[in-house]
């Protein structure tokens, strides 16, 4: 069909105002656990997460209110890379890279059970508030091939 003739999806205010990423939408206990009190007000109780690590901005709203990623009550990744790639279980990409350079899998995998259990408290700890599996396992390929 002929793209004159299609609609374009409506903005649904998903996107970053500084870089226009897609956010990752979050709720409450995720915005709590992230947002020291005197910003927290200010956001409904959801948000969006801007996953784009060079983007100054964490987290939005639909009306391009913004928190900057140093304005968070701790560092977090992607925004900062020396930050736990799984805040749960505190594994770094260092030592996601360490494995990967020696060829070792046994942490990954321990990592991957754990992250799938009870313990997980993903949806305040992580700062999408979704797990970070798929994460883990990119970064892991990522070190692996280079």
């Amino acid at each position: 069909m002929n793209k004159a003739f299609t609609k374009e999806p409506e903005d649904q205010g998903d996107r970053c105002p500084s870089c226009g990423s897609a956010g990752q939408p979050v709720q409450q206990a995720t915005l709590d656990a992230h947002l020291p009190p005197e910003l927290r007000g200010e956001f409904a109780n959801a948000a969006y997460f801007c996953p784009h690590a060079a983007c100054p901005v964490a987290y939005f709203d639909q009306f391009e209110r913004t928190v900057p990623a140093d304005a968070l009550v701790r560092p977090v990744y992607p925004k900062d890379p020396q930050a736990p790639i799984c805040p749960c279980f505190g594994l770094t990409c260092e030592e996601i890279e360490a494995d990967a350079r020696d060829g070792v899998v046994a942490r990954l995998r321990d990592h991957l059970r754990r992250a799938q259990s009870d313990e997980a408290r993903c949806e305040t700890l992580s700062p999408s508030g979704q797990p970070c599996t798929a994460a883990v396992q990119r970064h892991f390929m990522q070190a692996r091939g280079s």
